[in-house]
């Protein structure tokens, strides 16, 4: 389905992304501007604006992934832990409702008290990195 403006439409309907997940009712693809390698969109595939219009049928799919995948951060990544945020308007850059999922490690500095509540700081992959993360999540997953 494509809806006009919705950024997510257009990257599950064909346009370049890293994908690490797919079946019928979710995707998941590697943030294009990650906090830290890995960090993954989880992306319904039927356009729903809002965690609060999720549908309760997707609910279960959707959140099932979000698991599997921070499951994977540590035989794939060897993260500790992993972050899930799911911003609801506010702080909502596409209307479509997706959760980013992001593997953690002690002293990544996501959460710092001496600079703030936390530091939100994008990056960009190296040339090949983001293939091969993708990669191994891939393998994690299965």
């Amino acid at each position: 389905m494509r809806i006009a403006g919705c950024a997510f439409c257009a990257i599950v309907n064909g346009a370049p992304h890293i994908e690490v997940y797919s079946d019928n009712s979710v995707v998941a693809l590697l943030d294009r501007a990650p906090l830290v390698p890995g960090h993954t969109l989880v992306i319904p595939r039927r356009h729903i604006e809002t965690l609060e219009d999720l549908p309760a049928d997707l609910l279960a799919p959707f959140f099932g992934v979000v698991q599997k995948l921070s499951r994977a951060f540590s035989p794939a990544l060897g993260a500790e832990g992993s972050l899930v945020a799911i911003n609801t308007r506010i702080s909502q850059s596409v209307p479509h409702v997706h959760a980013h999922a992001v593997p953690r490690r002690k002293g990544d500095r996501l959460f710092s008290p001496s600079t703030g509540p936390m530091l939100w700081i994008r990056r960009s992959y190296g040339e090949g990195e983001a293939e091969a993360v993708a990669a191994k999540l891939r393998a994690a997953l299965v």
